[in-house]
């Protein structure tokens, strides 16, 4: 490249004349001359531009190195960015989110109209209420057209933005009009759009980029290629295509098929594609050749090519080398050289090896990803279409034992990129090309629209003699079922059900009755547990578990079992994420109903599998949701449960029970269903009430006119159903839209006149509607209610709900429109369902998306009333490209995938913390047990499986190995484990369990690892919160401005950081503000649920690290954002219920809080100024948890103090206010406060409130002294509830230092003849042949002398056999006296006894060992007759007592005291007495 000559001086920007053009604006006027006065230079300078201006500069000759990384790698990377770029950061305002929005005619130029335009979208966007960006936009510029239309009055202007917005005041219109005239550069397309920041910025041509030259598209195909994944519809797919019609013309005409790509390969791209067979050494030469006839030219040029292709350049730059090889002349060979630069340079380097350089070739082949081309030119070109039956023998497996030796499997090849791996639509996913719709289905085109019609299904009826009777089930199991016979779904399923264990899979359409079925598998379960004679339940032996995907769906299953099974005496708990239960009441129930992510959180954690142990049978309600953005959390406990159970073989029941789908076979053989017992499949026409479909898409370009035809056929399907009398749910997507939508339908049939469709004027109906509409609150609904429409969502008070659910009940309401929470909590059913619209904002995504399938179904299943119609319709209108996966959806088309991948990283953590998952290799088996893997074989294309895995890796071992590799390099990455490379172990680390125990994502802790520093306050903890990636996509910026003002801690970002964003609204959160704008609502719910344990998780983080200003810190937060105050404010704020006029009275009292306790009740009466407050407040004051502490020190040796804490509560104990128990933390700081030397947390329960508690801690002392250390003890939940102490160590003697220990010698080792004794060597001869080291150096102080000895020395070192010097050095003499050996604990005494009487009872004709009783007279007989006594130190301490009586006790010759180290222990006090009393 260094050949390009370089132009840039021939830029307009360096030749024109640059004194004319220079900015003149920073120079001194002269009438401003320096005086050398200081100026000050406020509002000159802003404090967020500092160092904004730095620009860092390359060095030069970078070219190169850059274009050293691999092609490989830069597709992989261009991949990344391309996503980066599709999801955004969610923009921080609407003009960025909709720049590519279609049929925009302005689009802002500068600064200052873009900050005009953003003021008339706000107004826009207030108008329309709560729509996605894309309308907003799209409205305002409809407007904005009008408004520059010089050929109107402003009358017919006003009426084209009512058309629009809605009906708008005069004060609003004219503001839109002097907003549009500052709007100065409308319809300046001609200039080039200008980015504020990059206004002042030259023009230049980019060195490093060049102009692109663009040749041909083909060339273009031919670089998404370059990764060799197998894209949507490449050939290779075809296979997997789920069941396509060979050939749709035998179909029969009327059999629908919509979508299906066309399968035609356009064949001019693959001339050029040369097979690797073809390329020899001189391929390239050959090629070169035709153009260049010289021969000598010829092969400079092709030494030139292979050097240019086997660079590690990118696509790009090898083309522009090679056309300047060429003279610019030759494109075809440049283009074949392209296109086959693997094959060329790889087969061309082969052909040119001898034998061993070819073994290197191919290894580096195999790295760099192009084993294929070694596999072509081996010929297994077959391996593509793989047979499944595949020899059974041959494959690798992967053994199913709970540890696996770290290596057995696999190692892996390579990394993944996992993220690309990921599905980006998530639950969107469609993965079938065509969807076959039922006979008679018939598509329309309107105008602006399409509509398909799907007609309802035949209903089977049920032949009487198939439905099982009630009776049928055994006396007792008859009672929890109020109906006479099960239905014919539930029927086919009872035998499997009640009579067997086997798991089941059942998929049938919504209100098909699976909640029975789940009733079956219950009580299957609770007849195991029956005592026939008695009839109870042994209700301790088991648990069920019941996982229901939404806190609605948990409460209601909640209140239908408790119903249902009372009569067996079962307790059914609920728990999500807004009711917790204590560990007690988890042991008292049987039946546990609970979302997903509550149930993963509790399996997470070893620490409480007393309970999850016992869980007998598990049911998955919903298991499709496999599909959705949460199904990996499912996927992880489905698999953690199967994983479980055949490693300890306890057997646990899966039940899954599912919407009709697909692919139910994967999801069987994924909860290991035997497809012949336990799966069963029913369609549609079980549905109790067949549903008849019309899907609309619209076909319209401009948003706004989407909103406006989506209202408009609304309008008509629902007059539609109005003219036939039939009732119908508007299902919207949020609360402000439900009275838009309903006022909107109710104008429109005012101006049409049809109105009366709606409501009768004169009928009775009105009357009651006029009436009721008197007792409402809700302004909207007050206005909606007399013309027969309803509004319905969970922003509305309990009463006007009540109200508008009996109203729609009986019949008088025609039209209700609602959000999704009415599909979920209230079983109201309509004859039709209309969905309008089917985007939802996600704040997770912080972006409008389209709405779960769970969702859908769950609306539709609203349709349809059993009772009265034989048939429901449900009506969906979405935008024109989302047809085909709702017809999809709707007609059980839509395969189930599986998220896993996704979420890959943080499960694999979870695994390895939990301690199931040790190495990579149990990863790898782990990785088995999942969905994911399930699907991958199945569809391999689809999950990156590429053609250089399959061909013998049946199991796709290699695949699972590379997939669980790149995750554990994530995760290393981030610091949550260490990862072995080569032997593959795993490691958990600290963070890794705080990430698993909270739920935090390991991108996240990485943050906080990067961020967290030792001295943080709370100002700078705001902004780490702020910065995880939870909330990475949080948009909305011009409701933000205003929070700005009204938030109490300076936030330093601008409104255009999204970090600002949830700072802010954690904030507004804390002093609860009040929100408008449904998007930030939905934020901050999003930000507060998410809130409590991301702080709890950076106060563990802080502490583990021993910093104590930021875990304080951290930990008040956590207080603050649980409680919602600030710590500036009253503490009296914490309890519930205290008048408001007395808490602003406290505040606005500058009153220290740990002084009131000091006051009499008259006394706070008066010092707050309300009379008779002062008893409450007193009464307060003293429920708040307050603690007394004292210390006692005692230094162990120089380094290490003993401190003895007591805790004495302080405090009135009322159970309604601090429930069975409170937690405390303990920390001890040192001097300065800064680091924490010990922490531990300290459970005061209710029945020990009065009690003194004593808690001992040891902490590390250094030298020299520091003057003290504190102790505080800080509640878990209330705010400014800390005792501190102060521990002075003034007086405090240290211990003196200790002598160093005795230096082992070399010694060599005693043999056993040592002992000289022919009996004493037969003792050991079995076992030893010579002493250790320590035995040898002691060895002449016990045997050959009578000295006193201690021996200290690590345990295991052989001090016995010291001991047994002793012994026999005792035996030796001729007078044996009796010798006594104390052990500190009885079980250490029977041990010794049991191990001497082996070894010493034949011993000089047997010695007697006796171990004492510790009964007095016993033991002195025992005493009399044995050799050597065994005893703990309180036993002789009572024998030895009286020892001048005692003539036994007198003359013992020796006394072996074991573990005497134990002297400072409890044991201590006796110990030590009865070594001195022996002295």
């Amino acid at each position: 490249m260094a050949g390009r000559p370089d132009l840039s001086g021939y830029n307009y920007g360096a030749i024109s004349s640059l004194v004319l053009t220079a900015d003149r604006s920073a120079l001194p006027r002269r009438d401003k001359e320096p005086d050398g006065a200081p100026t000050s230079l406020a509002g000159r300078i802003d404090p967020r531009e500092m160092g904004s201006r730095v620009i860092r500069q390359a060095p030069k000759d970078l070219d190169k190195k850059k274009k050293k990384a691999t092609d490989r790698q830069d597709a992989s990377e261009k991949q990344t960015a391309k996503r980066k770029a599709e999801q955004g950061f969610g923009y921080t305002d609407i003009i960025e989110a909709t720049q590519d929005v279609e049929g925009l005619t302005y689009r802002p130029r500068t600064a200052e109209t873009r900050e005009v335009y953003e003021l008339i979208l706000s107004s826009v966007h207030t108008a329309l209420g709560d729509q996605a960006q894309d309308i907003v936009r799209s409205a305002a510029d409809t407007v904005l057209e009008s408004l520059k239309n010089e050929n109107m009055k402003d009358f017919d202007k006003k009426k084209d933005i009512e058309d629009v917005l809605g009906p708008v005041s005069n004060e609003y219109f004219s503001q839109f009009v002097s907003l549009s005239k500052k709007i100065t550069d409308y319809n300046a397309e001609d200039e080039t759009m200008a980015d504020p920041d990059m206004e002042r910025k030259d023009a230049e041509i980019d060195d490093e980029v060049g102009v692109a030259v663009v040749f041909d598209e083909e060339e273009q195909e031919e670089e998404d290629e370059e990764g060799f994944e197998i894209h949507e519809d490449s050939d290779e797919d075809d296979e997997e295509a789920p069941e396509a019609p060979s050939d749709d013309d035998n179909e029969g005409d009327d059999a629908m098929v919509i979508g299906g790509t066309s399968q035609v390969k356009s064949t001019k791209a693959d001339e050029d594609i040369v097979s690797p067979h073809s390329v020899d050494g001189f391929w390239v030469q050959r090629q070169i050749a035709e153009v260049y006839t010289d021969p000598v030219t010829a092969a400079d040029k092709t030494a030139s090519v292979l050097s240019i292709l086997g660079s590690e350049s990118n696509l790009r730059d090898c083309e522009n080398q090679l056309m300047e090889l060429f003279n610019f002349e030759s494109y075809h060979i440049t283009k074949k050289f392209l296109k086959n630069r693997d094959v060329v340079v790889w087969c061309t380097k082969l052909m040119r090896s001898d034998a061993d350089e070819r073994v290197n070739v191919e290894v580096a082949m195999r790295e760099k990803g192009v084993g294929w081309i070694l596999r072509e030119l081996a010929g297994d070109r077959q391996t593509k279409a793989r047979d499944d039956a595949m020899d059974v023998d041959s494959k690798p497996e992967v053994p199913k034992t709970a540890t696996l030796a770290p290596g057995s499997t696999v190692q892996p090849k390579r990394t993944v990129d996992l993220e690309s791996m990921a599905f980006s639509q998530g639950g969107h996913l469609m993965s079938n090309k065509k969807c076959k719709l039922p006979d008679g289905s018939f598509k329309r085109a309107k105008k602006g629209y399409e509509e398909i019609h799907v007609p309802a299904p035949k209903k089977k009826e049920p032949v009487a003699g198939d439905l099982v009777p009630i009776a049928s089930l055994p006396p007792w199991a008859r009672e929890a079922f109020t109906v006479s016979h099960l239905n014919p779904v539930q029927s086919k399923v009872f035998p499997i059900a009640f009579g067997t264990d086997e798991p089941v899979l059942l998929c049938a359409p919504t209100g098909a009755g699976k909640t029975n079925v789940a009733m079956l598998t219950i009580l299957n379960e609770l007849g195991k547990h029956r005592d026939e004679e008695a009839g109870t339940f042994d209700l301790d032996a088991f648990k069920i578990v019941y996982i229901a995907p939404m806190k609605a769906l948990v409460q209601e299953m909640v209140g239908n079992f408790t119903e249902r099974l009372k009569v067996f005496g079962i307790k059914v708990g609920e728990l999500t994420g807004d009711s917790q239960m204590t560990k007690q009441q988890i042991a008292e129930t049987q039946i546990i109903v609970t979302t997903p992510e509550k149930w993963d959180v509790i399996t997470r954690k070893s620490t409480d599998t007393s309970y999850t142990n016992l869980v007998r049978l598990i049911i998955i309600d919903e298991i499709h949701l496999l599909h959705d953005e949460r199904g990996p959390v499912l996927e992880a406990v489905i698999a953690r449960t199967i994983r479980r159970m055949e490693q300890t073989t306890e057997y646990v029941r899966l039940v899954g029970l599912s919407a009709t789908l697909p692919n139910y076979q994967d999801v069987a053989s994924f909860l290991r269903v035997d497809e012949s017992k336990g799966l069963f499949y029913f369609d549609a026409s079980y549905r109790p009430c067949g549903l008849q479909q019309q899907i609309i898409g619209i076909t319209e370009k401009k948003a706004i006119k989407r909103y406006q035809i989506m209202n408009e056929v609304c309008y008509e399907k629902v007059l539609d159903q109005a003219m036939k009398k039939d009732q119908v749910f508007v299902f919207v997507h949020s609360r402000k839209e439900t009275a838009k939508t309903a006022r909107f339908l109710r104008d429109m049939a005012i101006e049409k006149e049809t109105i009366t469709h709606f409501v009768k004027p004169d009928g009775a109906v009105r009357e009651i509607l006029q009436e009721e509409a008197g007792n409402v609150t809700d302004p909207a609904l007050k206005d909606l209610l007399p013309f027969g429409f309803g509004i319905h969502h969970a922003g509305m008070n309990r009463d006007d709900r009540k109200l508008v659910e009996e109203l729609f009940a009986d019949g008088s309401l025609q039209v209700l429109v609602c959000t999704a929470t009415l599909a979920w909590g209230v079983n109201l059913p309509a004859h039709t369902v209309i969905i309008k619209g089917t985007q939802i904002y996600n704040p997770e995504k912080g972006r409008w998306v389209e709405l779960s399938s769970q969702d859908v179904l769950q609306m539709l299943g609203r349709a349809g009333r059993p009772q009265y119609d034989t048939y429901g319709e449900g009506v969906i209108i979405t935008n024109h490209s989302e047809l085909q996966y709702y017809l999809s959806l709707s007609n059980q088309q839509l395969p189930i995938e599986s998220q896993f991948v996704a979420k890959l990283a943080d499960n694999l953590n979870a695994e390895i913390v939990l301690g199931t998952i040790r190495n990579r290799d149990e990863a790898v088996q782990w990785l088995g047990y999942t969905y994911l893997y399930v699907r991958m074989l199945r569809s391999p294309g689809l999950y990156g499986v590429g053609v250089d895995y399959q061909d013998d890796d049946t199991g796709l071992i290699q695949k699972r190995a590379d997939i669980i590799h790149s995750a554990a390099v994530l995760l290393e990455k981030c610091q949550l484990l260490k990862y072995e490379r080569a032997t593959g172990r795993f490691q958990s680390l600290e963070l890794g369990r705080i990430a698993s125990h909270y739920y935090v994502t390991y991108s996240s802790m990485m943050i906080y690892n990067q961020h967290l520093r030792p001295t943080m306050s709370m100002l700078e903890l705001f902004r780490v919160f702020a910065l995880s990636n939870e909330f990475k996509l949080l948009p909305e910026k011009l409701e933000l401005a205003k929070l700005l003002e009204r938030v109490p801690i300076p936030v330093k970002e601008s409104v255009e950081e999204p970090a600002a964003k949830i700072n802010v609204l954690l904030q507004a959160y804390i002093s609860q503000l009040k929100l408008d704008g449904f998007v930030l609502v939905a934020d901050m719910v999003f930000v507060q649920q998410s809130a409590g344990r991301i702080l709890r998780a950076i106060f563990e983080i802080c502490l583990k690290r021993g910093w104590s200003v930021p875990a304080k810190a951290a930990l008040d937060l956590c207080k603050m954002v649980e409680k919602r105050m600030w710590g500036s404010m009253t503490p009296l704020r914490q309890f519930k219920g205290v008048p408001a006029d007395v808490v602003r009275k406290a505040e606005g009292k500058q009153f220290p809080w740990f002084r009131y306790f000091d006051l009499s009740p008259p006394e706070i009466a008066e010092l707050i100024g309300i009379p008779n407050a002062g008893r409450l407040v007193h009464r307060l004051v003293h429920n708040f948890p307050k603690l007394q502490l004292q210390a006692q020190v005692q230094p162990i040796t120089r380094s290490l103090l003993r401190i003895d804490l007591s805790i004495v509560p302080d405090f009135r104990w009322d159970e309604k206010i601090h429930g069975t128990a409170e937690t405390f933390h303990i920390l001890v700081e040192d001097v300065d406060g800064e680091i924490v030397l010990f922490h531990d947390s300290f459970v005061l329960r209710q029945r020990y409130a009065e009690d003194e508690h004593s808690v001992t801690i040891t902490v590390p002392m250094f030298e020299p002294v520091p003057p003290n250390y504190y102790i505080s003890v800080i509640s878990d939940r209330w705010l400014h509830s800390e005792t501190r102490l102060p521990i002075s160590f003034k007086h405090l003697i240290l211990p003196e230092k200790f002598p160093a220990p005795t230096p082992l010698l070399d010694l060599q080792s005693l043999p056993l003849s040592a002992l000289h004794n022919k009996e004493f060597e037969e003792i050991y001869a079995s076992t030893i042949e010579t002493f250790n080291k320590i035995q040898t150096q002691v060895f002449q102080a016990l045997y050959t002398s009578d000295e006193n000895v201690v021996i200290g020395a690590p345990t295991g070192s052989g001090k016995t056999i010291c001991a047994e010097f002793a012994l026999l050095r005792l035996w030796s003499k001729r007078e044996q006296p009796r010798a006594v050996c104390i052990e500190p604990y009885q079980e250490m005494v029977d041990q010794r006894v049991a191990e001497w009487k082996a070894k010493f009872s034949k011993l000089q004709g047997g010695k007697e060992i006796v171990s004492l009783t510790g009964e007095t007279s016993a033991d002195l007989r025992l005493l009399e007759k044995g050799d050597v006594i065994v005893c703990t130190p309180s036993q002789w301490d009572i024998l030895s007592r009286r020892w001048r009586q005692r003539k036994n006790v007198q003359n013992i010759g020796l006394l072996i005291a074991d573990e005497v180290q134990l002297v400072g222990g409890e044991v201590g006090p006796t110990y030590e007495v009865i070594i001195s009393r022996t002295r």
